[in-house]
């Protein structure tokens, strides 16, 4: 039986900026057939066990040729597979999904188009241009910058166009020049508003703004490359009251995150919502101690647990988990008080329904070994990585705990990433003493000084100084909502220069 081939716009960039319809496509994919201009991140919704294949175009480098795209799309869908072709913005838009969704009706095979946000109006809003405007233009048209190379002079009527109140051409920076020149040419004032929009709706984005006149030798000089969105009308000179996006508290700084893939989204999210252009660098990966008779032997005694501990959202999830996979559930905890070494690890108990009884005021081991002062000793299971401080089951065992440390993961280091120099990023952020040890492995000893580090706390920012790494930022309370913060007064205050 036939597959069934989805058509599905990626947005314009920005991830948020994803349907859910999309979403959820993603997520069943067999196989996903994706362009350059669709957000990596994105992927990360694909099953592991799904195919994913690029077929990128950029400029005459074709990766595949239109006709083998189409080729590709007809065979995953002849053998029953659900394919997801992602485009970046809206297929049906200047992307080419007319003649990919014509081959698959004419071959029988099913297709679906999801519309998705288009570039078109997407860049312009986040750079403060809005198509329309009751005062200043009532009229918006879309046209390619990029006309096919085999038709003799421009198929585009610039008379009529240079008439229309807001013009948008995607894909027009390589013929920029001759974009403005044929519009002036046609009648349109030079001093007109416009503006070319690069990487619109990233963290990559810069606008050039002028007018029709100088808008050519401003973009050269600015090194503005494709892609790269022009928009010309009055309702560009609004840009300056309306430029929301570019005004956000860490436009134009870059922060590496090194937490593990699973773990960096959070952190990574809260980032790019105020403007930083965020790289995911893993300097740690996690292991699940699989088969772990130490675990089978606390499920056999979860009763006679007086308090049962978590000091990582990691060994929480990993404990809950397995717990739930042999058919418990909360109630075989009932007898026991749990403990958390902070709120995040406290979130990590919510989808198991579970609220901890005791959450530390500082979230260090140092923290939940004061919070633990008062409380009535007995049996207490500690749940944590393999390779850890002994600061809090020394500190318990002398308060009269009966402490049985429970290992259930184990932290590693992925090696060196030669694509990546530490050096030429703002900050990169270390989470942890794991991390700290992680980063050290990408930068050479000689130069982790030119590393500004920002930390999560003082345990972490021990290893780093440790390490040789500078610490330019130490975030007051071990958590996610702190760094961030942390790391946004620092950039305000002034005192980070330009990296490298």
């Amino acid at each position: 039986m036939s597959g069934t081939v989805y058509l599905v716009g990626a947005g314009p960039g920005d991830p948020g900026l994803l349907t859910l319809r999309a979403a959820e496509l993603l997520r069943r994919a067999d196989v996903v057939v994706y362009d350059h201009l669709a957000f990596p991140g994105l992927l990360d919704l694909v099953r592991e066990d799904a195919r994913i294949v690029y077929v990128g175009k950029e400029g005459a480098c074709h990766t595949l040729s239109q006709e083998g795209i189409s080729d590709l799309l007809v065979a995953e869908g002849r053998a029953g597979n659900s394919v997801v072709r992602l485009k970046g913005g809206d297929p049906y838009i200047f992307g080419r999904g007319g003649e990919e969704a014509l081959r698959l009706a004419e071959e029988g095979i099913a297709f679906e188009v999801v519309p998705g946000v288009s570039s078109t109006c997407a860049a312009p809003a986040y750079a403060g241009i809005p198509l329309t405007h009751r005062d200043l233009s009532s009229q918006a048209v879309l046209v390619t910058g990029h006309e096919r190379p085999d038709r003799d002079g421009s198929a585009h009527n610039w008379k009529a166009l240079a008439a229309i109140g807001t013009l948008v051409a995607v894909m027009g920076r390589e013929r920029l020049p001759e974009i403005c020149r044929a519009l002036t040419e046609a009648g349109k004032d030079p001093a007109t508003p416009a503006a070319l929009v690069e990487w619109g709706t990233t963290p990559r984005q810069r606008t050039a703004e002028g007018t029709l006149a100088d808008l050519p030798e401003l973009a050269d000089s600015m090194g503005i490359r494709p892609p790269a969105l022009f928009v010309c009308g009055p309702v560009v000179s609004l840009r300056g009251k309306l430029a929301w996006f570019e005004r956000r508290p860490l436009w134009g700084r870059s922060v590496a995150v090194t937490r593990t893939r699973s773990q960096a989204g959070r952190l990574s999210a809260a980032l790019r919502e105020l403007g930083a252009r965020v790289e995911e660098r893993p300097v740690i990966t996690l292991s699940e101690i699989d088969p772990n008779p130490a675990l089978d032997m606390a499920f056999s005694r979860l009763a006679s647990y007086r308090w049962i501990t978590f000091t990582s959202p990691n060994g929480a999830g990993i404990f809950l988990r397995r717990l739930f996979s042999r058919g418990l559930d909360a109630r075989s905890l009932a007898r026991s008080r749990i403990a958390v070494i902070g709120p995040g690890t406290a979130e990590a108990l919510r989808p198991y329904g579970l609220i901890p009884d005791l959450v530390p005021k500082a979230f260090v081991a140092e923290g939940l070994l004061e919070a633990f002062r008062g409380a009535d000793p007995g049996e207490l299971l500690l749940a944590r990585a393999l390779k850890a401080r002994d600061v809090l089951p020394e500190g318990l065992r002398a308060m009269g705990f009966s402490v049985e440390v429970l290992p259930l993961y184990e932290t590693g280091h992925p090696g060196p990433d030669p694509s990546w120099d530490p050096e030429l990023t703002d900050l990169v952020t270390v989470t942890s003493a794991s991390c700290a040890e992680g980063l050290a492995m990408s930068v050479q000893e000689g130069s982790r000084g030119g590393v500004r580090v920002a930390s999560i706390g003082p345990v972490a920012s021990r290893a780093a100084r440790d390490l040789g790494f500078r610490v330019a930022v130490e975030s007051p309370a071990s958590s996610i909502p702190s760094l961030v913060e942390s790391i946004t007064a620092y950039f305000r205050s002034g005192a980070a220069g330009p990296a490298g």
